[in-house]
């Protein structure tokens, strides 16, 4: 497969999985751009599904690192910034802000290897891809999954006022 047949087929999705993991939209592209640079310049080769495979397995590194870069960042800056304040905004934008808040926060509070099966299986991932990404053996999938699935209801609802 060619390096233009797997952007066109994995691009959109892992823009949508990068989105998800990181709330940033540039971050996301960016991230996605640098996965896609790394793909091309370390001249990675295999069928597409391993190529797909590499290609989430490398955002998710990557979104890690910036993760952690920024946090530092945030906790260097906090202890020097001055409080401002933020203009109002329209309430209905205000309570989507607030939904997707607190998704992002019950997704954050579950341990790495829920979240990953979540958003990469609502990237379309199958149970055997889901399998080789966290490594776990494909039969466990279903049960993670579930597992997954309901701890993130059950953080999501504690959330909820």
């Amino acid at each position: 497969m060619t390096f233009r047949e797997i952007f066109h087929d994995t691009y959109p999705a892992l823009v949508r999985y990068a989105r998800r993991m990181a709330g940033d939209p540039d971050a996301a592209e960016d991230v996605v751009q640098e996965a896609f640079v790394r793909l091309l310049d370390g001249d990675v080769r295999g069928e597409s599904q391993r190529l797909r495979g590499w290609l989430f397995t490398t955002v998710t590194n990557l979104l890690r690192d910036r993760a952690r870069v920024a946090a530092n960042r945030s906790r260097l800056l906090a202890a020097q910034a001055p409080a401002t304040s933020s203009p109002p905004e329209a309430a209905g934008e205000a309570e989507r802000q607030e939904r997707i808040r607190r998704v992002r926060e019950a997704l954050e509070c579950l341990d790495e290897r829920d979240r990953t099966l979540l958003l990469l299986r609502e990237e379309g991932f199958s149970y055997r891809e889901l399998a080789g990404e966290v490594g776990v053996q494909p039969g466990s999938v279903g049960t993670l999954l579930a597992r997954a699935r309901q701890r993130f209801r059950d953080r999501l609802t504690e959330e909820t006022p």
